[in-house]
């Protein structure tokens, strides 16, 4: 097994970890009056985050993609800085962050850690990442692949959960992970 192999298979242990925080922090919401938007886009983003994963591990396998020193170190100082990133804003938003877009009525947008610079931290995250892990190992057809399907859909996303924090809608909470 490759190093690249066990970098790829430790990102996805750590989705499975986020992926139970999210579940947690789901219930956690659900029990206050949460309400969950947007469902129509999330089997997308299950799918397009499974498959890039995938392709992280297929791509150099399949097209004989060498391991470039010069490419691969800094991507995976990026890649590791988004993961340490991603952590941080799990950590700001406690039990309002998930991977859904539920919104907790009556709830304060949250602006400390990461949210105190940025409004959508979680976003920058995945987007580094998008582009550094597959480049760790010269993966850049995944690289780019992954980067213009994942704009279109944080381009949905972001709408979601704009409109469900409207003031309209309820009291301004960030319930979701951004």
């Amino acid at each position: 097994m490759t190093p690249y192999t066990v970098l790829i298979l430790l990102v996805v242990a750590e989705r499975f970890a986020e992926l139970a925080v999210a579940r947690r922090n789901g219930a956690w919401s659900l029990a206050r009056g949460g309400r969950e938007y947007g469902r129509g886009h999330y089997p997308v983003m299950v799918g397009l985050h499974t498959l890039f994963l995938l392709g992280c591990l297929v791509e150099p396998w399949a097209a004989d993609r060498p391991f470039l020193p010069w490419l691969g170190l800094p991507a995976l100082a990026l890649a590791l800085a988004a993961q340490a990133l991603r952590w941080w804003c799990i950590a700001a938003l406690g039990p309002r962050w998930h991977t859904r877009v539920l919104i907790v009525p009556g709830l304060a947008l949250i602006s400390s850690g990461p949210y105190r610079y940025l409004r959508h931290p979680n976003y920058v995250a995945v987007v580094v990442e998008g582009v550094a892990l597959p480049l760790v190992h010269t993966a850049w057809l995944t690289a780019l692949a992954f980067t213009v399907l994942n704009a279109a859909l944080l381009t949905v996303r972001i709408r979601c959960e704009s409109a469900a924090l409207a003031p309209s809608r309820a009291l301004p909470g960030p319930g979701a992970a951004s």
